[in-house]
């Protein structure tokens, strides 16, 4: 895990040497369709991944994205009316039975269909329009981080080339570089901070807030801790009541428009006893945590996720825990 955390500025470096015509191709389609709606179509961290994308996309081009359940297709057997819309399906393997059937339905109703995968040649390539290959090599670890990372690079690259948005263009062009700075980043005061803590909330919002889940289910995937993500604004309705003297609280916060709530919820929940970490200078009574600012509020949150990776491998250790294979887990899940 720690050696794949490591390649991930290398991995989004090539992912974009190598896959610049097919996200050319998809985009151009996608320009060409206008869809009114864009539907997502993935499971755990993937799902994460399409998460952030919902934002992202929302937020450039104001269409509504919706996270379709793979089981309408695979259990209950039902298509839906997905003409002049778009789908996303991002999937690792690419073999995942319930993943591959919601995308080859999404395609039979009309949609124009875009495979996001690390294995050339997978099912969902082949039930999908266009195919964007993540070519970042075999992944080891159980839990995923070069694959998530690329998968949300892969999303933000075809929405620069979507929109026309160059700004985005460009801080994706650089992610290499930012990623490298996040990757250096050392959140190691939070290590002995949560000894003998088994739970804890994980806060952001927009697309943090997507990060937050990613970050919670690696905190239950590899150091069994039960982590739960919640937006900075939800936090306060009924899930604020658990949070006692020392409980622990991760907050993080992007350089974007939702920066100063989610800052000022670490430092609110601080005031009343949390151990509370945030990534902003605005930290108030809370911790904060070092940051590799990007530069675009689409990319930021990006750069959390791979500073996290480094904090919760190293976590895992120090909890006498192998990150690499945690007990009653594999690498590639199919489901049904």
């Amino acid at each position: 895990m720690r050696r794949e955390i490591e390649q991930i500025p290398d991995v989004v470096a090539n992912f974009l040497n190598e896959s610049a015509n097919s996200v050319a191709d998809a985009a151009a389609r996608l320009r060409e369709q206008n869809p009114v709606m864009v539907a997502t179509i993935a499971r755990g961290s993937s799902d994460h991944a399409c998460s952030y994308l919902k934002y992202a996309i929302e937020l450039t081009l104001g269409l509504p994205v919706a996270s379709i359940g793979p089981s309408v297709a695979s259990i209950y057997g039902r298509s839906l009316k997905l003409d002049r819309c778009a789908s996303i399906a991002i999937s690792q393997s690419g073999k995942s039975p319930d993943i591959v059937g919601m995308a080859q339905s999404a395609s039979k109703s009309g949609a124009t269909s875009i495979a996001i995968t690390n294995t050339a040649g997978s099912p969902l390539s082949q039930v999908s329009d266009f195919t964007i290959d993540l070519h970042a090599g075999a992944e080891k670890s159980v839990a995923a981080t070069k694959t998530f990372a690329t998968s949300i690079v892969a999303g933000l690259a075809l929405l620069a080339k979507w929109s026309g948005d160059q700004s985005l263009d460009n801080a994706v062009a650089h992610l290499p570089e930012s990623l490298s700075r996040a990757v250096a980043c050392d959140w190691s005061e939070m290590i002995e901070a949560l000894d003998g803590q088994n739970a804890l909330y994980v806060l952001g919002r927009g697309p943090g807030w997507a990060i937050a889940n990613e970050a919670a289910l690696k905190f239950k995937e590899t150091c069994g801790i039960q982590g739960e993500a919640f937006s900075a604004a939800e936090v306060m309705h009924g899930p604020v009541s658990i949070v006692g003297q020392g409980y622990p609280v991760l907050a993080l916060a992007a350089r974007d428009a939702a920066e100063a709530s989610v800052a000022d919820m670490a430092h609110k929940l601080a005031g009343q006893g949390a151990l509370a970490f945030v990534t902003s200078d605005r930290q108030g009574s809370a911790h904060k945590l070092p940051f590799a600012a990007t530069g675009h509020p689409l990319t930021d949150p990006l750069a959390l996720i791979v500073s996290f990776y480094g904090f919760v491998e190293a976590l895992a250790r120090h909890r006498g825990l192998n990150p690499d294979a945690p007990p009653l887990l594999k690498k590639v899940t199919e489901t049904l």
